[in-house]
Order: structure tokens, then C-alpha cells, then sequence
């Protein structure tokens, strides 16, 4: 193709969203597929069905030249849907785009008005359960693939992955992979479309990725519950000795976590990078969290909140068990309090080593001999990314200048996409344009999840844009690396 109109990219992104593909996306929120972790029904409920055959109806209905989809459901695992559309130009390279279709659980504290199944658009936001993470994403990649067609622009081989297992650490993925591994080749560039913005003012490119440990620690005392009348005193509380436990992974007044073993060194050219971008965001690294009135982050200094979440192991209790709901508590010594605790590893720190320490610290010589154990349900590695290559660099400046109006930010996440991980080691010399929609008050996971509806259309357009400038990079060399086996 000859040059390209970057704002004919942005026309056609919100015409394309605005046509059609939002509403459908609202059609997406109303179901609630869970993840397996979640949901135990969801392989008898139909809900993941549903969800996937309503994509996959928008998808087909496109009639993207050359599209191939299938669904594919291995025996026992969630849904993938795989898509191949064929270079346009004269690129022999792949580029592999991915997102995912499940849900978190739909938590609690919604405000008046909205629901987690109930779609409503206001101030430029649709909010909804699974919009922003990551209903969107097969739209944005379908949709920047249309808009490069409008201008008769190249792209490569395009693979789309949207799974349906990412929110329970991608456990289903890797038998996927093996299944579709010669249709997928050598990617020289992943386009991931589910992580964060650091604001909506401009392209934002994630450069890492914490790891996560997910598990239960259970500490038991008796084999049934007591008057606590008479048990107080003689029999140790689960609780206390829990508190007791959590302080050898935690520092109860900092919350730093205490195992070396656990902490990596921040590369240098992370540590500039979180500076410049402290010094653009400022208070922005914080001010977005719903902080009760006189509440504070853990520290003043924004460069070391914004080290402490993207580069420190913390950790966070998501959830209890043994613990009566308060209307039902009586006056009882409970047998056993188990606790679920959500570990953030560093980037580069391997999680299933991260996962044995912790439960080695936490297992060894239980306080009063109770029963203790941890048992580690996931622990997907986190991810740096490979140095940019010039022309992605490149295209993130271009892109974010021309469609945003402002230079793009280059910024580590402190959640975790286990496949990102996976996808490094599988493909070392690949780039990585990993991109999301989840900024300030994004809410994914939590209450009032929302998608900004005119920042998922720019993001489309800039999609397109590094699409057709990884074509044009990729058609100058007609590298070799990169084609399909």
C-alpha cells in the first residue's frame, strides 16, 4: 500500500465500534461466564458456550477477506477460538494477537444502578463485568484488520488467540498451543490486547509483567469448634497463629515482603522508565484508587509505589474460610481458619520456585503443632520485555502522537498474563506490543468494572498502525524469521 492516513485509521475504529461491535460487547457483559477457578459448573452451564458462539457470530458476520475461525474444545478444557487471516502484503511473517473471553466473578459493591450483568453506558464508559478484561479485545483486532483494508495497507499473517481460561491462570493454554503449534509458526511480534493504561491520555506499552501465586493456607487447631469460654486460654486461636505464619512472608507494619529469596534486582532501563514515567503521572499513580477518606498509600514517594508494584513481590488476602459470617457467630473457638492468599511475584522470578518457598516458610514448624498447609492452586511467571525494536518504537511514537495527540508510555503492570510468560520462552527473538485499556478506575476484577469507550477506539486504530508498520519492516527484509512451518 502506499502511505497511510492515521486518521482515516481513527475514523474507521469509531465508526466500526460505534456501528455495531459496542453493542455487541454490551450483549457479552450479560452473561456470566466465569472462569473454571469460579465457576465448577461452567462446562455443564452453557454460559462459556454462549459467550464464545456470540463472538464468533460478530466475528463471521464481518467477512474479513481470507478469515479462517475455528472454536476448538479439547476434551475437559475451556473453549479457544483460533483465527488465521493471510498476509495482504508481501510479509512471510506471523504476528500473533491475543486476548481472552472469561470472567472474573462478579464481586460485590456494584453502585445504584449498575450490576455485573447489566450493561450501561454513562460519561463515555460502559460498564459491566468482563468489557474491559477482555471482551474487547478479539473486536480491536478484528476491527484494526478492517481498517487497514479500508486503505488498501498491508499486514502480515495474522494468528488471533482469544482464550477462555485467562483469569484462572491460563491452565488450558498451553495443551492449546501444542494442539495449533504448526498453524501458529514463529511470530516474530505478539500483540497482547489485556493490560493496563496509565492514564487515557495516549498509547500506553506494557514492559512488565508480575508474576502470581495463588493458594490457601489452612491452620487447624481442633477437629470441631468450642465454647470459647472454656477453650480460651488452653486452646491457641487459628487465627492467631495464621497472623503468626503470614508475619514470616510479611512485614505486618510495611508490608514488605520478608524472604529474599522472593525479590529480584530492577534492570536499570526499568528503573528510567518508571522514573520518567512517575514524573508525567505524578499523583496519577494512586489517585485512582477509592481511598476512604484520610487513607494512604503505603508510601509518599510515587517512584517507589510504582517500584513496589511493579517490581516487588506483595501480597493480598483475597478471601476466608472457617470464618462464620457475622450474623452467625457465635461465641465459639473455630476448629480451623484458612485464608486465600493472592502473592504478586516479580517479572523475572520463576513463580513455581516463588510458590515452593512460600510454602516451605509457611508449612515449618507450626506454632502449638497445629495443622498447617499450603497448597499453591496457581502460580503463573511473570514478564520482561525484550528491548524494542526501532520500528515498534517507532510505531508507538507515531501512533500515539497521531492519535492520541501525545507521546506514548512505556510502563510495567503489576498484574499478571500467565501466557505473556509462557510466549517469552517459547519465542525469544519475538517483539512484544503487549496494550490495554485498564486505567485509572478501570475496576477490572473489583465493582463498577469499566471500559472507556473512546480510548478502546484509539487503541483499535493504533493497533492497525503497528500492524502495518510491523508489515512494512517485516516486507523490506522479507525476513525469514517468522513463517509459518
Amino acid at each position: 500500500g502506499t502511505g497511510m492516513d492515521t486518521g482515516k485509521l481513527a475514523a474507521y475504529a469509531q465508526q466500526a465500534w460505534d456501528g455495531g461491535a459496542l453493542q455487541v460487547l454490551m450483549d457479552y457483559v450479560k452473561i456470566p461466564n466465569q472462569s473454571p477457578l469460579f465457576d465448577a459448573e461452567w462446562a455443564t452451564n452453557g454460559y462459556m458456550d454462549q459467550a464464545m458462539d456470540l463472538l464468533q457470530k460478530w466475528v463471521e458476520s464481518r467477512k474479513v477477506p481470507s478469515l479462517k475461525l475455528e472454536v476448538t474444545r479439547l476434551p475437559g478444557l475451556t473453549p479457544l477460538m483460533f483465527i488465521e487471516v493471510d498476509s495482504t502484503g508481501a510479509s512471510q511473517d506471523t504476528v500473533l494477537l491475543y486476548g481472552h473471553m472469561d470472567k472474573q466473578p462478579p464481586f460485590t459493591g456494584w453502585r445504584e444502578g449498575l450490576d455485573p450483568y447489566k450493561p450501561v453506558i454513562e460519561d463515555g464508559f460502559l460498564f459491566g463485568r468482563g468489557a474491559a478484561d477482555d471482551g474487547y479485545s478479539v473486536f480491536a483486532a478484528i476491527i484494526a484488520l478492517e481498517a487497514l483494508k479500508e486503505q488498501g495497507l498491508d499486514h502480515a499473517r495474522c494468528v488471533i488467540v482469544i482464550e477462555g481460561c485467562e483469569e484462572s491462570g491460563s491452565k488450558d493454554l498451553p495443551q492449546y498451543i501444542e494442539h495449533y503449534k504448526s498453524r501458529i509458526g514463529t511470530p516474530s511480534l505478539v500483540i497482547c490486547l489485556d493490560s493496563g493504561a496509565g492514564d487515557y491520555e495516549r498509547l500506553w506499552a506494557t514492559t512488565s509483567l508480575r508474576g502470581i501465586v495463588v493458594g490457601e493456607l489452612s491452620v487447624s487447631t481442633l477437629t470441631e469448634g468450642v465454647h470459647s469460654g472454656m477453650a480460651s486460654g488452653i486452646v491457641p486461636d487459628s487465627f492467631r497463629i495464621a497472623r503468626d505464619l503470614l508475619s514470616r512472608l510479611e512485614d505486618p507494619k510495611t508490608g514488605k515482603i520478608i524472604p529474599k529469596e522472593l525479590e529480584v534486582t530492577v534492570p536499570a532501563d526499568r528503573l528510567r522508565e518508571t522514573e520518567a514515567t512517575c514524573q508525567f503521572l505524578g499523583k496519577g499513580v494512586y489517585d485512582g484508587f477509592p481511598f476512604q477518606q484520610g487513607a494512604q498509600p503505603v508510601v509518599p514517594d510515587v517512584l517507589q509505589l510504582a517500584l513496589g508494584r511493579n517490581w516487588q513481590p506483595q501480597l493480598a488476602i483475597t478471601g476466608a474460610g472457617g470464618l462464620p459470617s457475622l450474623g452467625s457467630a457465635g461465641n465459639v473457638l473455630r476448629p480451623e481458619t484458612v485464608l486465600k492468599l493472592s502473592l504478586r511475584v516479580p517479572p523475572t522470578l520463576d513463580a513455581k520456585v516463588a510458590a515452593k518457598v512460600v510454602k516451605a516458610l509457611l508449612e515449618k514448624d507450626p506454632p502449638h503443632g497445629a495443622k498447617v498447609t499450603f497448597n499453591a492452586e496457581k502460580a503463573g511467571s511473570g514478564w520482561n520485555a525484550p528491548a524494542f525494536a526501532p520500528y515498534l518504537r517507532t510505531a508507538f511514537e507515531k501512533a500515539s502522537n497521531a492519535i492520541y495527540g501525545n507521546p506514548p508510555g512505556f510502563t510495567g503492570e503489576g498484574g499478571s498474563i500467565p501466557f505473556m510468560g509462557m510466549l517469552g520462552e517459547m519465542f525469544p527473538e519475538a517483539q512484544f506490543a503487549v496494550l490495554g485499556i485498564l486505567g485509572p478506575k478501570s475496576s477490572a476484577h473489583g465493582p463498577n468494572e469499566r471500559l472507556h469507550i473512546d480510548f478502546t477506539r484509539k487503541l483499535t486504530a493504533c493497533v492497525a498502525h503497528v500492524l502495518y508498520s510491523h508489515a512494512v519492516e517485516t516486507s523490506s527484509h522479507a525476513s525469514k524469521k517468522g513463517r509459518a512451518q
